[in-house]
């Protein structure tokens, strides 16, 4: 299997957003990253933009929940048919409860962690969710540099994972770049969110390309090691 790779629209030009998601449209899906300015310091989309969003893209939605309280708001998201929403554990009362409920309306249910976040307790949780989102940046803010210390933390959760037996892709989601990448490939990553280094590219659809197929050829060179 491929690589994933799901450009981050928050480094998209937001006054030309249908142009930008039509260069990435060889992706395959669009990072959505919804902040609420309380659970991170900023402010990026709401339901209704993310609909629109819906609405236009012709690649399916990976909505990222940045926010406080996704027990109460993140059903939403998938009500507006994205095909996967991701929450935090950090702010989430009782992600099991979400998880099933997200997967009920027909979404796939993912689980993120900060850096500093240890994921020995989710290991447990594997069979719940369809990704686990290894943040290696603090979340935020786009533009960060890739966080090396997540590393073991990934290639941790790529040996739980393997040894479950569970359909889990891992995401990495911070600084990733052709170099990056790599090495997050490497540790277990599977699904990636690229964002500066697709949509600064001179030709995002190659840029896309070429990240896929860097990521293939490194996949789980180390974590089973």
């Amino acid at each position: 299997m491929p690589a994933r790779i799901n450009p981050s629209i928050l480094a998209a030009d937001f006054v030309n957003m249908e142009r930008d998601l039509h260069k990435i449209s060889s992706a395959d899906l669009v990072h959505v990253d919804v902040m609420d300015n309380h659970f991170v310091p900023n402010l990026t989309f709401g339901p209704q933009m993310v609909g629109r969003i819906q609405d236009v893209s012709t690649i399916p939605l990976d909505v990222h929940l940045m926010i406080d309280n996704p027990d109460e708001w993140g059903l939403g998201y998938a009500e507006l048919g994205a095909y996967s929403v991701t929450f935090h554990a950090e702010a989430a009362t009782d992600p099991v409860r979400l998880a099933r409920r997200l997967r009920a309306i027909g979404a796939r249910a993912g689980l993120a962690l900060k850096p500093g976040t240890p994921a020995d307790d989710v290991f447990e949780l594997l069979p719940e969710f369809d990704q686990v989102l290894v943040m290696t940046v603090e979340p935020g803010f786009g533009g960060q540099s890739f966080m090396t210390e997540t590393m073991p933390k990934l290639a941790a959760l790529r040996r739980a994972v393997d040894a479950s037996g569970a359909d889990v892709w891992l995401q990495v989601d911070g600084g990733i770049t052709e170099e990056t990448i790599v090495t997050a490939a490497e540790n277990g990553a599977d699904t990636f969110v690229a964002g500066s280094a697709v949509f600064r590219a001179e030709n995002p659809a190659a840029q896309i390309s070429l990240l896929r197929e860097t990521a293939t050829r490194h996949l789980h060179a180390s974590a089973t090691s």
